[in-house]
């Protein structure tokens, strides 16, 4: 069940007149009794996280210290027993608000295991749900998270580790999710901005302007990337970024090399993957998949 596969020390400051506080440990894994999703257990000092987005859901949940991230144009602080969670394909950021920095627990529950939960707990189809746009403060909630993360990583009795899985998360859909995506621009911008979107996944690889880009959609470069950065939140390059990120994570979890991922993501050499990665992730490539 329980399947680490990163933990990362870096040292701890020393000499005189240091403070000694959270060193970067993050440690990402995965369970089988969490489909399709994945797990976090980390310690962040000095790491700040770059805009980016994932196409899970994020829900983490602050242990101790405080964090600063960005999310959907405002910025907020969470400390301990703050849930600051994250809707799929949305740009955050992260970063330390506290001078030691801050301790939590994650989880990267996949679109398809929240939906399932929640069409179960409705007895109905639902067609989609939008967690809330900042962060939650709901003890209890936390509380049940965080027992439930925990058991999971001892993994030792799966039918509790998969109960209380179930039980937090259906508290967290019974509390605070919506079932209607957030309002959204005209019909009109949002199909443009789905075809550049699906432009740059069929150009991944490959080099490709912001005119080429912009004339497929009818639309002058700046007007391409006015309706785009306001319908994702990020510009077509950084949105094309972390597309490249999604599928170097897929291509090292199957064994390819650092330097063939780098080749087949469209990144100029290995220096700039691993630039990009751990912005990302607070972790380069080779270590994330050697662990």
């Amino acid at each position: 069940m329980y399947q680490p596969y990163l933990t990362i020390r870096y040292p701890e400051p020393s000499g005189p007149g240091v403070t000694v506080s959270f060193i970067d440990q993050p440690r990402y894994w995965r369970t089988s009794l969490f489909p399709g999703g994945e797990l976090l257990t980390a310690k962040f000092r000095h790491h700040v996280f770059a805009r980016h987005w994932h196409d899970t859901y994020v829900v983490p949940v602050i242990e101790e210290g405080a964090q600063t991230y960005y999310y959907r144009g405002v910025e907020h602080t969470v400390g301990p027993g703050g849930i600051a969670v994250i809707n799929p394909g949305e740009v955050h950021t992260a970063r330390r608000a506290a001078d030691a920095g801050w301790a939590y627990r994650a989880f990267y529950p996949s679109i398809a295991f929240l939906h399932g939960l929640a069409e179960g707990l409705a007895d109905r189809n639902v067609s989609a749900i939008w967690l809330p746009d900042g962060p939650l403060r709901d003890p209890d909630l936390a509380c049940r998270l965080l027992r439930a993360h925990r058991i999971l990583e001892a993994d030792s009795d799966v039918l509790l580790a998969e109960s209380e899985l179930i039980g937090a998360f259906a508290m967290l859909l019974r509390r605070h999710a919506g079932l209607q995506e957030q309002p959204t621009k005209s019909t009109r911008d949002r199909r443009r901005v789905t075809r550049m979107q699906e432009i740059l996944r069929q150009h991944i690889s490959e080099p490709l302007s912001l005119s080429e880009l912009s004339r497929a959609v009818g639309l002058s470069p700046h007007h391409a990337v006015q309706i785009f950065t306001r319908g994702t939140g990020i510009p077509p390059h950084a949105w094309r970024n972390q597309l490249r990120l999604e599928h170097a994570v897929a291509m090292l979890r199957r064994g390819a090399s650092v330097v063939e991922v780098a080749a087949a993501c469209g990144y100029a050499d290995q220096s700039h993957l691993t630039r990009h990665f751990r912005n990302a992730y607070g972790a380069p490539p080779g270590r994330w998949q050697a662990a």
